[in-house]
């Protein structure tokens, strides 16, 4: 495994909108304990309170409209609380289909596209295409440092360049025609393929035949702080049709500052009220206030003297990534053994027959189905 230490780290899906898959990635810690710095979700699940599924570990970015149309997102990014909020900031993007983020360091900024593109249309292209040109100078120019590009997500469209060439049924006068929109957008702005040329990410329903319609496009110049971007067929998931894919920059990016944190569990009670009243002996007799500042005063020495106690007596924990509370070890077991199977059904994607896809897709279907209940009864 490739050490991410000091490295930007972002793994990037289609879910379908499912919540399960969504908890499969978000409600246990692997993705924090793999280093994962940056999720960026394509058709993410959004609950009926315009809400999208997230834990502590990671706050969620939403499209530009998505206070006044949730029910229209399609994209969502959500970004690891140990990055410091004074390195990223959100770009106004006017589209459901798409958020933008700059993230910065002594090195430059990175500009992150998270795209959704509808399969039906190229609006999202043309959309794209625009809003780069009226904002070029920003998104490329900087004083001090490189400005660096990447769009990444699913783009729904088929190419000779990225899919199997063998392929001949993918590739249709009308697909060709739709794909020209994306490629000359690319030549323009110049992007260039990160993801290697045919790795296979998404599987058909009804076929199940693999193709690629998840994509990874850098900005030529920034070729030299690409690691690797590969896709995740040890992390199959669930509930989706779309394998993760894993980009990893030489980045350094600024951690978040740790900050204590108390824990209250693990207190001596009888020695913090020692303590406590040790402090309030020291405070002068009580009085009747007449005053605000004879209140103000009171109040700062009591509060001073509870504060004394707390740093004195509270032991103080670090925060790691963690888990939801629901999340169990049998939970764990059952997403090793639907991964391994998903591995081997990609293995051996070529024969449709082999035994490893029906128990693939059983070992799924019941991780799935034990993820859900152990949530609802959790709550």
């Amino acid at each position: 495994m490739v050490d991410t230490t000091n490295k930007l780290s972002i793994w990037q899906q289609n879910i379908n909108k499912s919540p399960t898959c969504q908890h499969n990635l978000i409600s246990s810690n692997h993705l924090a304990n793999m280093g994962v710095g940056i999720i960026m979700l394509q058709e993410p699940a959004i609950n009926p309170f315009g809400l999208t599924i997230t834990a502590r570990d990671w706050m969620p970015i939403y499209p530009t409209p998505h206070g006044t149309m949730p029910a229209r997102t399609q994209v969502v990014m959500l970004i690891r609380s140990n990055i410091s909020t004074d390195t990223w900031t959100q770009l106004d993007f006017p589209s459901s289909d798409i958020t933008v983020m700059q993230i910065m360091g002594n090195w430059g900024e990175l500009t992150i596209f998270n795209i959704y593109n509808d399969c039906d249309n190229n609006d999202m292209i043309k959309l794209l295409s625009n809003y780069y040109s009226r904002n070029q100078t920003r998104l490329e120019h900087m004083d001090a440092g490189t400005a660096n590009v990447i769009w990444l997500g699913d783009f729904n469209h088929h190419h000779p360049l990225w899919d199997d060439p063998n392929d001949d049924h993918l590739f249709t006068p009308k697909a060709m025609d739709a794909v020209e929109v994306l490629i000359e957008a690319l030549t323009d702005i110049g992007l260039k393929l990160a993801l290697p040329s045919r790795t296979l990410t998404h599987q058909h329903n009804v076929t199940k035949s693999w193709s690629r319609l998840d994509q990874v496009f850098l900005l030529e110049h920034s070729d030299h702080m690409l690691i690797s971007c590969n896709m995740q067929t040890d992390l199959y998931g669930i509930l989706t049709d779309h394998l993760p894919i894993v980009t990893l920059l030489d980045l350094l990016v600024e951690p978040a500052a740790k900050m204590p944190y108390p824990n209250f569990r693990e207190v001596d009670w009888e020695e913090f009220k020692t303590t406590l009243e040790t402090q309030l002996q020291c405070l002068p007799p009580p009085e009747h206030i007449l005053t605000q500042h004879q209140l103000d005063a009171s109040c700062e020495a009591l509060t001073s003297a509870i504060q004394y106690a707390i740093q004195e007596r509270v032991p103080v924990t670090e925060i790691t990534p963690k888990s939801k509370q629901w999340w169990t070890k049998e939970l764990m077991l059952l997403w090793k053994k639907a991964n391994k199977l998903g591995r081997q059904s990609y293995k051996w994607k070529i024969d449709c027959e082999h035994r490893v896809h029906a128990e693939h897709k059983e070992a799924a279907k019941h991780y799935a189905r034990m993820l859900k209940s152990t949530k609802e009864q959790h709550w």
